[in-house]
């Protein structure tokens, strides 16, 4: 064997770059001219494009230091100054009353009272969540806080959790029937049968012994 005989056993393979004949003559496979037979052709779908136009929504809001909970109804202490006299008592369905705040879907939101502006009068405040600086100028002038408590959310009430009542039907009194009387066998009983067995038994080897 002479070294210029000498063939590799995996040769090298090039791509087909443009259409030279071969197995994919012609288009090599990329279809007619234009955009579709460059190379490098990656088109983004229509879809795409509308799907990011659109907004996204990140976390439980639209950001995510949103807070879940109903934000209170805020009242400072110079408009308390202003709206009320000497001596009044203040508390959530009084302010819905005076107009001060607004009822939400029909419901007496929470109150909470800040410390902003003057106050030289006294109130009872009652069912309203009260700032550390307004709980300071109210008890400085001589008025009283109650505490508030806090919202709780009721559970509504499954399958499970409700009780049905049914009413108790009284019953019709059903005669009682009289119960059988069981006769004890006694002595006299058994000797009977036993006699009536032996003429059975005599009778029968009567007529044995006449055939």
């Amino acid at each position: 064997m002479q070294t210029n005989q000498l063939r590799r056993n995996h040769p090298n393979t090039k791509r087909m770059i443009v259409a030279r004949g071969g197995k994919r003559g012609k288009t090599s496979g990329r279809g007619g001219k234009g955009q579709s037979a460059r190379a490098g052709n990656k088109r983004r779908p229509e879809w795409r494009d509308i799907i990011k136009q659109l907004p996204k929504l990140r976390g439980r809001g639209v950001n995510q230091h949103k807070s879940i909970q109903d934000k209170p109804a805020i009242v400072n202490v110079g408009l308390l100054e202003e709206l009320f006299a000497a001596g009044d008592s203040i508390s959530p369905v009084i302010l819905v009353e005076k107009f001060v705040i607004k009822t939400v879907s029909g419901k007496i939101p929470v109150v909470k009272i800040l410390g902003d502006g003057e106050l030289t009068k006294k109130f009872v405040i009652t069912g309203c969540f009260v700032s550390a600086s307004a709980k300071t100028k109210i008890e400085k002038v001589g008025g009283s806080v109650a505490s508030a408590a806090k919202p709780t959310m009721v559970k509504n009430p499954g399958p499970k959790d409700l009780t049905v009542v049914v009413p108790k039907v009284k019953s019709e009194k059903t005669e009682k029937k009289p119960a059988k009387k069981v006769e004890k066998k006694t002595e006299k009983d058994t000797e009977t049968k036993t006699a009536k067995k032996s003429e059975k038994v005599e009778s029968t080897e009567k007529k044995v012994a006449k055939k």
